[in-house]
């Protein structure tokens, strides 16, 4: 897959209309959630897979387990970075996650993208972070980041797709969400947000 580029004028646009106030309404809440990795990852590096094939197993997985299992090794290989300074940074991020520290959690982050900026798992987790603060325009900024990096992060694609929908662009979120399954085929709910955004923007099929 060719690197993905997000619009420069919606990017823009999100910044200058601080889409950041607003929070979702019970039809959004209806919307795919953000994709997070699992909550339990190795606290250090596994040994180091080859993503391309892990990806290629990952788009032909026969069923839904197997999926998972494949997925939770591309996390694995994203997650834990090999500088030890970043992996004890992420795991006070993970602390102040977890006290509800959310500003906190953004300072340390700031700092892991500043000494690793090429660490992906640094602006994802940022971005997450800005989303549930409802500052789209910096959470598109880090998803920016992030695909230029690893344009098959299917988080952070699933992640865009949803900003895109809660500011009314479902016709951008359904062309994002393809290629997120183009990547990931059983990607979880979204298969589901894909058929029912396909009726509203192209119409059902006759």
């Amino acid at each position: 897959m060719g690197r993905f580029r997000m619009p420069a004028i919606f990017l823009a646009a999100a910044l200058a209309a601080g889409l950041g106030c607003a929070a979702l309404t019970p039809a959004q809440a209806e919307q795919g959630s953000w994709i997070e990795p699992p909550a339990n990852m190795p606290k250090k590096r596994p040994f180091s897979e080859d993503l391309n094939f892990l990806f290629g197993a990952l788009k032909v997985a026969p069923d839904d387990a197997s999926a998972k299992a494949i997925e939770q090794r591309i996390w694995a290989q994203w997650i834990v970075s090999r500088s030890d300074t970043t992996n004890l940074l992420m795991s006070r991020v993970v602390a102040a996650v977890e006290a509800k520290d959310t500003d906190l959690a953004i300072k340390l982050l700031d700092g892991i993208v500043k000494i690793r900026p090429d660490y992906i798992e640094g602006w994802n987790r940022r971005a997450t972070l800005y989303y549930m603060k409802h500052d789209y325009g910096r959470a598109l900024a880090d998803i920016r980041e992030v695909l230029k990096r690893e344009p098959r992060h299917f988080g952070a694609l699933a992640g865009l797709g949803l900003i895109l929908q809660d500011i009314g662009d479902d016709k951008q979120a359904l062309e994002v969400y393809r290629r997120a399954l183009a990547v990931y085929p059983r990607l979880q709910r979204i298969p589901d947000v894909v058929k029912k955004l396909k009726e509203e923007v192209e119409g059902r099929d006759i």
